[in-house]
């Protein structure tokens, strides 16, 4: 079984349709727990390292062989937990960032909460020091974005992600795009081609990539 640390429902039925697409008869558990990432825009992801170590427990305890964290913010925290706790834990974006940094030198991070940016970038100065490749990354926050989500509002916040993403992507500062939070994987859909041979810009999310390597670590 795998468990999935989420910090909104909003994630469940994606991953339950990933799964069922990618990884059919693996058990899913799934804990959300948004008062979390709460606890770390206010005081840092290391203020809520105990709450995080907790779940990975209650997930062992239900059985889990492997957690997967579809935060990136909690990411660091709930990678660092996992040995006390007996699991493999992945966060969701490890795949992404190696599959950023072999893509190209320059990378450009969107995302739409602010403390999603460092965590990413760090994850993927990390994966490139692990390739033994030279990258330059640069950070955009999307604008309003995330109040949208807050608000319920899915249609404006995919929008302003992806006319973001349109115009990072357009303005040629970038070989890749990364989208660091999971619940902007649908934008990379709705982003057309740009139609220009040879200037092609992929643009990366992370539920797919993250739930298909934390499947393989459950061993199911």
């Amino acid at each position: 079984m795998l468990a999935l640390l989420h910090t909104s429902p909003v994630h469940v039925p994606v991953f339950d349709a990933l799964r069922d697409a990618d990884a059919p008869g693996l058990p899913l558990r799934h804990l959300v727990r948004p008062e979390l990432l709460a606890g770390a825009r206010e005081s840092g992801p290391d203020g809520v390292a105990e709450e995080v170590a907790a779940a990975l427990g209650e997930a062992a305890r239900a059985g889990a062989r492997a957690v997967l964290c579809t935060c990136s913010t909690l990411g660091p925290v709930a990678e660092a937990a996992g040995p006390a706790a007996g699991l493999p834990v992945l966060r969701v974006d490890r795949p992404m960032a190696a599959a950023a940094v072999a893509a190209g030198p320059r990378i450009a991070v969107l995302a739409a909460l602010e403390s999603t940016l460092a965590p990413t970038a760090e994850l993927i100065a990390e994966e490139a020091r692990r390739a033994g490749r030279p990258v330059r990354v640069h950070q955009v926050l999307v604008p309003g974005a995330w109040e949208r989500f807050e608000a319920g509002d899915r249609a404006g916040y995919l929008a302003a992600v992806t006319d973001a993403a349109r115009r990072e992507r357009d303005s040629g500062r970038a070989d890749v795009l990364v989208l660091a939070q999971a619940s902007m994987a649908p934008a990379a859909e709705r982003l057309p081609a740009d139609g220009r041979p040879g200037r092609e810009v992929p643009v990366l999310s992370s539920p797919r990539s993250g739930l298909r390597a934390a499947a393989r670590l459950t061993g199911e």
